[in-house]
C-alpha cells in the first residue's frame, strides 16, 4: 500500500482537493485509493499473532437503532460503501494470511491518515468520508480501513461500522470485523486489534448484517456524532 509514500505529496494538494464538489472529490478518491493497492499488506507485521486471539461469542444484537446522520449522507454520496450483499460471507474466516491483512491494514492507516476532528478540518461537526486528502477523524480512518480490507478480498457484510462511548465519555467510531473467533474491534486509537470486551468501550450500535439500516448492541446513550479523532 503506497498511501503513506504519498502523504507528503497530498498534503501539498489537500486544499485544491478540498475545493473539489463532492462528486467530483468522491471520483478522485477512488484513484486515489487504488493507487494505494494492497500488494504487500501482509508484510511487516507484528506484535500479535492469530494463535494469541481467544474464541468468544460476538456482541449481542438487540433490536434496531437509529443511525448516524453523517452516515446516512455518507451511503447518498458513496452508495458502493454502503451496498449490503447478503450473499457474502456473515463472519470472517480467520486464516494466517487473512490475519496477516487485517493486522497490516489497521497499521498502516492508522500510521497514514493525520488525525482531526472535523470541526477543526472542515468546519463542520461530523462527516463521513474515505480521508481523501489524508486527513480525518475515527470514522474515516474505519472507512478507509474498510474499503482496502474489502479489496483484498473479505466480506464487507462481516465489516460493520459500529459506534461506542469511548474512555472520554464521547461518541467514538470503530470498525467491528465479525469472524469465526468472536468480534474484534480496529480502532485508530491503537493498533492493537482487541476483541470487543477488551476494549474498555461501551458499545452503542452498529450497520447490521442484513440490510442497509443499524442495530442497537444495547448502550443506554447513543451519541449523536462520532466527532472525536
Amino acid at each position: 500500500m503506497r498511501f503513506a509514500v504519498s502523504m507528503m505529496q497530498r498534503r501539498v494538494e489537500a486544499p485544491a482537493a478540498r475545493r473539489l464538489p463532492r462528486s467530483r472529490r468522491a471520483a478522485a478518491a477512488a484513484a486515489a485509493l487504488a493507487v494505494f493497492g494492497i500488494a504487500g499488506l501482509a508484510t511487516g507485521v507484528q506484535a500479535q499473532t492469530l494463535a494469541s486471539l481467544p474464541t468468544e461469542a460476538g456482541a449481542r444484537v438487540q433490536g434496531d437503532a437509529k443511525p448516524i446522520a453523517a452516515w446516512t449522507t455518507f451511503c447518498q454520496t458513496y452508495a458502493a460503501e454502503c451496498a449490503l450483499d447478503r450473499g457474502e460471507p456473515a463472519r470472517i474466516s480467520l486464516t494466517p494470511a487473512t490475519w496477516a491483512t487485517i493486522v497490516s491494514v489497521n497499521r498502516r492507516v492508522n500510521k497514514a491518515v493525520e488525525p482531526m476532528t472535523d470541526q477543526d478540518h472542515l468546519h463542520v461537526a461530523d462527516r463521513w468520508d474515505l480521508a481523501e486528502d489524508g486527513i480525518g477523524d475515527c470514522e474515516d480512518f474505519q472507512l478507509l480501513k474498510r474499503h482496502l480490507l474489502a479489496q483484498a478480498g473479505l466480506p464487507r457484510r462481516a465489516m460493520r461500522m459500529t459506534v461506542v462511548i469511548d474512555e472520554k465519555g464521547e461518541g467514538h467510531a470503530v470498525l467491528t470485523l465479525i469472524t469465526d473467533r468472536g468480534d474484534l474491534v480496529l480502532d485508530n486509537k491503537t493498533n492493537a486489534i482487541l476483541p470487543w470486551h477488551k476494549t474498555g468501550y461501551v458499545f452503542i450500535k452498529r450497520e447490521s448484517q442484513d440490510a442497509v439500516a443499524w442495530v442497537s448492541l444495547g448502550g443506554v446513550t447513543s451519541p449523536v456524532t462520532t466527532a472525536n479523532r
